[in-house]
């Protein structure tokens, strides 16, 4: 059996799988200082009549990296970047700790300019006299060559809890992306190795010998012990469970709305023709554009638990989440507080609730009952408008499955699937506002669980080859190896089949699930006056996302 748990902001769910069966379902609140309580309660419920032996292995989504972005509570970090000549330095700057160094690679890998050992200790000193511990490298076109960031990396490692590489971050080229995902690797680091170590801990209670993965944002998984790694690519993990719980759980054929509405944020997905979005440069979040590879989602800081207040006379919900509802003795109003005084919610102390809803209307000028409908509504009508935004968005672009480009393709939804705490209080509003039919999947409540528990793993390779320098380069892994001038296309799409078969073996991926597809073959004549210099060859390859044995529409035992 499979067991998923799903670590959100605000619940913790799990769920016991057997093949299509759900045999056994809990949710717990989740304790922030003590997360291996809230894992050990909710998997002491899934075990109450059966043992831990049960199990093949055990899959993790969480949003916790996620909700830490969208509300500003990641670690500081310090940035080196050399970036040569080309961009203005003021455009690459992601935050005030941004040092823009000398030192740089031109675009075939050939370091043109060394780093300057005094320069780099004189920045150095400014993060670290700024109190920073986590730094982030970055070099132009270090993907082709990442000799100036490892130089960068000898000299600084020893001073930093943790140092992040712009080349590990992706194979891609997109230099301003490159930064910004090796920012965010470096800010989520401690939430995210704190999150690891809980449940490293909690696993050690169960001494099972199942292996243990993590959801990543392009719904696929690898072994929690690779994520420590690179932990931005896990950043939308949480959405990405969504969208694989919602596909597993329905018969969703149609372009259709995916929301899970939780406690802290509520994340959108759309599908198109039943097949989730695929960002193919990089997922965005709070500005940031990264070259993480995932499903297309987007998160916004409105959930049932956020904290509600009036200013000035206008309500104002979220983005932070001061507690739980107050109704579950949380310190301020929430739209959950507001959904259980207009009776679409029965759970809670209802005093409490109106207590608090009664608190907020002081200040509005209405009623108590005004003031919860207004609270709802609004709500209801941040995400209709963050729904439509996006539609907006991916219909002025091509638009990416996971599987295709859809050439002219305009998403026009007709259905509306919702997920979460508050789905049944909110959906038939949310479908009323985007004029489509709602639905809410059986096992709603922990679609998240099912999504991470269902998943396979995922990776992506990178090969880079110029015969007229004899060297190969595969990115993801950092190697470099020497190739002759006869080195062809063929040659480096076997290579690339070679090494991310064993890459996503090693990320714990079982070789009969393994599905490869090259996904960019491209070579390029290298011309020195009348002859052909060599071949510049790239080739790109993934082992494609989805659901284990093609699962989908769960029933419960």
């Amino acid at each position: 059996m499979i067991l998923g748990i799903d670590v959100g902001g605000t619940h913790t769910d799990a769920v016991l799988l057997d093949g299509l069966i759900v045999r056994k379902k809990a949710k717990v609140p989740t304790n922030h200082e003590q997360l291996l309580d809230s894992l050990l309660a909710v998997t002491e419920e899934i075990f109450s009549d059966l043992g831990p032996d049960v199990l093949e292995r055990v899959v993790l989504s969480t949003t916790m990296s996620t909700n830490a972005i969208v509300q500003g509570t990641v670690s500081p970090v310090g940035m080196i970047v050399a970036a040569g000549p080309g961009i203005s330095p003021d455009f690459l700057r992601i935050n005030d700790h941004t040092h823009i160094v000398s030192g740089y690679a031109n675009h075939r890998g050939i370091i043109v300019s060394p780093v300057r050992d005094e320069e780099i200790d004189r920045v150095v000193s400014l993060i670290k006299d700024a109190g920073i511990d986590h730094l982030g490298i970055v070099g132009k076109f270090s993907t082709r060559n990442p000799g100036i960031e490892t130089n960068i990396a000898d000299r600084t490692a020893d001073r930093f809890r943790h140092v992040s590489l712009g080349h590990r971050m992706s194979g891609n080229l997109n230099f301003p992306r490159r930064i910004a995902t090796t920012y965010l690797n470096a800010a989520v680091w401690d939430i995210y190795n704190s999150f690891v170590n809980n449940i490293n801990r909690f696993v050690s209670r169960f001494d099972g010998g199942y292996p243990i993965y993590i959801l990543k944002a392009d719904g696929g998984t690898f072994e929690i012990a690779q994520s420590v790694k690179c932990p931005v690519q896990t950043i939308l993990s949480g959405p990405a469970a969504s969208i694989m719980g919602i596909l597993s759980l329905t018969e969703c054929g149609e372009d259709a709305i995916a929301l899970d509405i939780g406690g802290t944020t509520t994340d959108i997905a759309i599908f198109a023709g039943g097949v989730p979005l695929l960002e193919p440069l990089g997922v965005t979040i709070e500005g940031h554009k990264t070259l993480i590879r995932g499903l297309r989602t987007r998160s916004i800081g409105i959930g049932g638990d956020s904290r509600v207040r009036c200013e000035d006379g206008t309500i104002i919900i979220g983005p932070e989440r001061a507690g739980p509802a107050a109704a579950f003795g949380g310190p301020a109003a929430t739209p959950t507080d507001a959904m259980i005084v207009l009776n679409l919610a029965e759970i809670g102390d209802r005093e409490k609730a109106v207590a608090a809803i009664d608190g907020i209307s002081h200040k509005t000028g209405l009623s108590m009952v005004e003031t919860a409908q207004a609270i709802y509504d609004s709500a209801c009508e941040k995400i209709t408008a963050a729904v439509q935004a996006m539609i907006r968005e991916i219909n002025n672009e091509p638009v990416y499955t996971v599987h295709e480009l859809l050439e002219g393709k305009t998403i026009e939804p007709t259905a509306l699937y919702v997920v979460g705490g508050p789905a049944e209080a909110m959906a038939p509003r949310l479908g009323e506002l985007l004029r489509c039919r709602s639905e809410i999947p059986e096992h709603a409540e922990v679609a998240n669980a099912i999504g991470a528990a269902l998943a396979r793993t995922t990776t992506e390779l990178t090969i880079l080859a110029d015969t007229e320098q004899g060297v190969l380069t595969i990115v993801e892994e950092g190697i470099q190896i020497r190739i002759d001038s006869g080195f062809d296309r063929e040659k480096a799409r076997e290579v690339c089949r070679e090494h991310l078969e064993k890459r996503a073996i090693s990320m714990g991926a079982r070789k009969d699930e393994i599905e490869i597809e090259i996904t960019e073959d491209q070579s390029f004549n290298m011309v020195r006056g009348y002859f052909t210099a060599g071949k510049n060859i790239r080739i790109k390859g993934q082992v494609k996302p989805g659901l284990i044995a093609g699962l989908r529409k769960g029933t419960e035992a």
